[in-house]
């Protein structure tokens, strides 16, 4: 039979251990759902609860690590000024922050990023870009009129087509470089005496 000092060693042990475990969330904007799905589906592959920017109330404060998500809407990231005001309380978290849009990873989208965000935030955020789906039929009659003459201005016939057409690109797989990010705190625990 164990002893009790040897016990409540055990103990304090394993409440050091409980209160070192990192605690993760992912935080997400979305207009028409493929940055929901990408959240839930980043969600459901590492345990992390998901929080909608515009319907939580969740504060991201408390947590240890953060990965965002927002689409890209008229060549800004969506829901910029949530991440612009939530700033001061998590500036010093690791923050890994994924984009989806029907334009890949380039420096297209490298500019919108910095046209979203001030200097301060962009040398902070880990940027990972997922490519999303356009149905042109959910659409709202606005988005859609803006897509019609942003197609007419675009010199990329294909992206062009797609900004009329619509596209879809989804893929789950794509998540793989964000889980195994989130994964990487899975283990930060630090064991003592």
């Amino acid at each position: 039979m164990a002893s009790r000092s040897y016990l409540q060693h055990d103990f304090q042990t394993i409440n050091h251990i409980i209160d070192v475990i990192m605690k993760g969330a992912i935080f997400f904007s979305s207009k028409y759902g493929s940055t929901g799905q990408y959240a839930n589906w980043i969600g459901e592959a590492t345990g992390l609860p998901v929080f909608d920017m515009k319907r939580s109330k969740q504060d991201p404060d408390p947590f240890d690590f953060l990965i965002l998500g927002a689409p890209i809407i008229y060549h800004k990231v969506y829901h910029h000024k949530w991440i612009k005001r939530k700033w001061k309380g998590i500036q010093d978290l690791p923050i890994l922050f994924f984009t989806v849009s029907g334009a890949p990873a380039g420096s297209k989208l490298d500019g919108w990023i910095r046209d979203s965000f001030p200097e301060n935030i962009l040398k902070k955020l880990q940027h990972v870009a997922l490519l999303g789906r356009q149905n042109p039929r959910e659409l709202t009659w606005w988005d859609r009129q803006m897509l019609i003459i942003g197609s007419k201005r675009n010199k990329d016939p294909k992206a062009a087509r797609e900004e009329l057409e619509g596209f879809e690109y989804m893929d789950k797989e794509s998540i793989a470089p964000i889980v195994e990010w989130a994964r990487k705190f899975e283990n930060a625990v630090e064991f003592s005496g």
